[in-house]
Order: C-alpha cells, then sequence, then structure tokens
C-alpha cells in the first residue's frame, strides 16, 4: 500500500497514513512492545482476547556485550524461552551500553520501519497511569502509521496486581530500587504474599520503578519457565552516583 509522506516522526519517519486492513477493523497486524515483566505480559494477554488483534511478535530491547533486556537486566536466554512458551517470535532491537538518545532514535527507527514493511499498523505498551511516559511513545510513532495501544491504561493498580494473580500469572522480581523497597523484595514472587507485605506508600504494580519482573508462567503460556536465582547486584543511579538500584539474577535451570 502506498504510503502518504508528511510530517516525520521523532525517528524520522514520515508517513501520516493510518494503515487499515481490507476487512475493517479485524485482525489488526500487532507487536507487543515486550519486557518480559508483568505489565506487558498483561497487556499482551488482553489484547489475545481481542480477535481485532493479531499479535505478530514480541519488541524487545536489548543491550549489546551484555545479552540481557535493557534495564530490567534479564538473560537474553531466559527472554528466549518466554518467546517460545509464548509461541511470539521476537523482534529484537539491540543499542550500545549507555546508549547515546540519537543512537536509541536510529535503531528504533529501523525497527519501526521493518514493523511498516511486514504491515504492522499497531504497537501494544503495557502503561498504567504515567501520562509523561504515554505522551512520549505517542509522539514517538506519531506520523509513521503505527498506532500505540494502551490495554491496561486507567486502571486501578491494587486491582490490577490482584487480576494478574488470580489469572494464574507467575512472576518473580528481578530488580528493586532499595530507596522504596527493602531488600529482601529481589527475588521474591508476586504473590498474594507480596502484595500482603508490600509498603502502602508504594505503587504494587511498581510504575514508580519500585521493581521489575520476569514473568515465568501463565495462562498464555504453553510451559513454565524453570529458573533459580543467581547473584546479586547493586548499581548506581546514573544522576548521584550512589548504589540504588538492587539486581537479582535470574539463571536457567
Amino acid at each position: 500500500m502506498p504510503r502518504s509522506l508528511s510530517s516525520p516522526s521523532r525517528f524520522g519517519i514520515m508517513n501520516s497514513e493510518k494503515i487499515h486492513c481490507g476487512n475493517g477493523e479485524a485482525n489488526m497486524k500487532t507487536v507487543i512492545a515486550f519486557s518480559g515483566g508483568k505489565d506487558s505480559t498483561l497487556a499482551l494477554h488482553k489484547i489475545q482476547q481481542d480477535p481485532a488483534f493479531e499479535v505478530d511478535s514480541l519488541l524487545v530491547t536489548l543491550t549489546e556485550g551484555f545479552d540481557r533486556v535493557s534495564i530490567h537486566g534479564v538473560r537474553y536466554k531466559m527472554l528466549k524461552q518466554q518467546s517460545e512458551s509464548l509461541g511470539i517470535p521476537l523482534r529484537e532491537v539491540w543499542i550500545p551500553q549507555d546508549c547515546p538518545n540519537e543512537v536509541y532514535q536510529e535503531r528504533m527507527g529501523n525497527a519501526v520501519s521493518g514493523m511498516l514493511d511486514d504491515g504492522i499498523t499497531h504497537m501494544v505498551f503495557g502503561d498504567i497511569h504515567l501520562a509523561d511516559v504515554r505522551a512520549y511513545r505517542e509522539e514517538m510513532l506519531e506520523g509513521t502509521g503505527i498506532t500505540p495501544v494502551f490495554p491496561l491504561w486507567g486502571r486501578e493498580v491494587g486491582e490490577l496486581g490482584r487480576e494478574f494473580i488470580n489469572l494464574g500469572f507467575k512472576t518473580v522480581l528481578t530488580c528493586i530500587d532499595l530507596e522504596q523497597l527493602d531488600r529482601s523484595f529481589a527475588g521474591r514472587v508476586y504473590d498474594k504474599d507480596f502484595l500482603q507485605d508490600y509498603p502502602e506508600k508504594c505503587d504494587v504494580c511498581g510504575e514508580n520503578g519500585e521493581f521489575h519482573t520476569f514473568v515465568f508462567d501463565g495462562p498464555n503460556f504453553g510451559f513454565p519457565i524453570g529458573y533459580e536465582l543467581g547473584e546479586e547486584r547493586v548499581a548506581p543511579d546514573v544522576r548521584t552516583g550512589r548504589d540504588r538500584f538492587l539486581f537479582r539474577d535470574v539463571v536457567p535451570k
């Protein structure tokens, strides 16, 4: 389908025309912005319940020379096991360590161009209530022809956390912010006992960066992913230089 050229997106892609399927809203080819954590996995599950969407792939950002999911720190090998269990291929974007913004923009722009070539019309995000993050994603995709979708947006976080557990999802905390949570939370499974112990002042879905997770089983998984907890590593806050983020490695079993 020919694309009209209009104002460029932040990725440098010029395309203002929305691409629609011939049968209206059915079977919209979709990519999931995926980290391996609970919010993106639940967003995937929601979209899979909607016959209007056809999930094509999981978009993942990985760090070169580190072979881990950017920010979350989960091993690439574990991510590939998630992909296999979910039955959905990965669409990988590799970025350098300490990636400059212009390099990130370039590589994500190349990824978006590849999506357009593959007929992708929608990208799904697991954001819940951070308006600035949503606005950033919308701005990045504006003018590309790919529509952002936020299936969890506006949900009450306590309700969403309980729903995640009640649906049968199982996830483990792989990174915590030591300024917000006690180090004992690293490596814990996100379950009803976790919710009881969780500080009331913190966002139970971790939307404010309290924690990140790795999902190892759920209703849309073909098989559970075996893992063991590995070593702990503390990383500094790049703004202050103080030790702040505790990573608990998740190792293939």
